[in-house]
């Protein structure tokens, strides 16, 4: 069998990998075995593979780039080419540390985009207002919004509070991401929304035992949070970006364009560096100044 339709298949038959994700490889690694054979003036057999250099595949890189490849294509590509490699190592022993070398473009971090204040507002004002539900069920999912967006939690955080945690305290103390342990402020409508489904919750909420609760009893499965803040962004005609975790983005993003300090706002979100605050919340380098400035005793 020739090099690449047995590299296909290994994917889809040992691999199981889904159908979309073969055919992205099919389809990189079809272009560049064209551009070897012209390249090279012969078939890209495994033996051929092996003995390719690092500009061979910079040479490809640039050809589909004067086509239009953008860098997140390109790094696409970067990494197919490296998955045959592995593959050949495998199944021909061939190995080519030249490839294993290669980088590709540094793609932007991707992070989620905030909601405004008042689409915010209106996701937790509709979450506890869906009349097909059980009243306690919208108090309830109303009360892990408010969290979110009122809080900064993450939806692993919120989730991981029991009943220890009622009546709702004005302080939480959270351990979030690597055991780091912080002490987060509830502000007033978090803590009555909060409350009120500790309320109506049918089910005995004992110290040891999850707060948020499923339909039946069990812990509630953050996957029922992520489908309604779906739900909620057809009824509201919100983008994609509004996630649950765009509501703890939207907590950072408002502090801070209401004044409050870079290094508050580290606290409340549990990040260890400030560096990871100062790219959360997109602050650029006209805000650094002016926090700069405004906190420095000789400015």
């Amino acid at each position: 069998m020739e090099t690449l339709p047995a590299f296909v298949n290994y994917l889809a038959n040992e691999r199981r990998m889904a159908d979309k994700t073969v055919d992205a490889y099919r389809s990189d690694l079809a272009e560049f075995f064209n551009f070897l054979r012209h390249h090279l003036g012969e078939e890209p057999t495994p033996e051929v593979l092996g003995e390719l250099k690092a500009r061979d595949i910079r040479a490809h890189i640039a050809q589909r780039r004067r086509d239009g490849l953008s860098n997140a294509s390109v790094a696409r590509l970067l990494s197919s080419i490296k998955a045959l490699y592995r593959w050949l190592n495998r199944a021909f022993d061939i190995e080519n540390a030249e490839i294993a070398y290669l980088q590709g473009p540094k793609r932007p971090q991707r992070l989620p985009r905030p909601v405004s204040i008042e689409a915010a507002k209106d996701m937790i004002q509709e979450a506890g207002d869906d009349p097909d539900v059980a009243p306690w069920i919208n108090a309830r999912d109303a009360a892990v919004l408010s969290l979110l967006y009122g809080a900064g939690l993450r939806i692993s955080e919120a989730l991981s509070l029991t009943g220890a945690d009622v009546p709702a305290p004005e302080r939480l103390r959270i351990t979030g991401k690597g055991g780091k342990v912080r002490i987060v402020p509830l502000i007033p409508a978090v803590r009555d929304a909060i409350n009120v489904y500790a309320e109506q919750c049918p089910y005995a909420l004992t110290r040891n035992q999850p707060l948020f609760r499923g339909a039946k009893g069990g812990a509630l499965n953050p996957r029922l949070i992520q489908g309604l803040v779906q739900r909620l962004r057809g009824l509201l005609g919100l983008p994609d970006t509004a996630t649950p975790h765009a509501l703890r983005h939207s907590f950072a993003t408002h502090l801070l364009a209401a004044g409050a300090d870079l290094r508050a706002i580290q606290t409340l979100l549990g990040h260890a560096s400030l560096s990871t605050t100062q790219v959360y919340t997109g602050v650029d380098s006209s805000r650094l100044r002016e926090v700069h400035a405004a906190a420095h005793p000789r400015a």
